[in-house]
């Protein structure tokens, strides 16, 4: 079966951290660049970070810039979110996507069912 399984989520304090976890399975993970993208409710699907099919080129959204880093063991099929600094407008339901930034805002890429990130005091 084609999936795509996120982890990691959760509730955490302002300025805290959360690691976020995609386990691929049924596709050949190491084809395709992935991308991370998050949704908050009754919101479109927002683009937060890319990597290239062999992790050598990363892209972040300007919001995430700093806070954020996206990489990925294509050993082990799995894409992760290393989130730092949180904030509380990061709250959002976080998803992983295989496709490229345009193909996962557009929701025209396989995603994940999602993981809740909640960032409050």
């Amino acid at each position: 079966e084609v999936q795509l399984v996120e982890s990691g989520g959760g509730l955490v304090q302002p300025g805290g951290s959360l690691r976020l976890s995609c386990a691929a399975s049924g596709f050949t993970f190491n084809m395709f660049d992935m991308t991370w993208v998050r949704q908050a409710p009754g919101k479109g699907l927002e683009w937060v970070a890319s990597i290239k099919r062999d992790g050598t080129d990363r892209t972040y959204a300007d919001s995430v810039q700093g806070r954020f880093t996206i990489s990925r063991d294509n050993a082990k099929n799995t894409l992760f979110l290393q989130m730092n600094n949180l904030k509380t407008e990061d709250t959002r339901v976080y998803y992983c996507a295989a496709g490229v930034r345009r193909l996962a805002v557009n929701g025209d890429a396989l995603r994940g069912q999602g993981t809740q990130v909640t960032v409050s005091s």
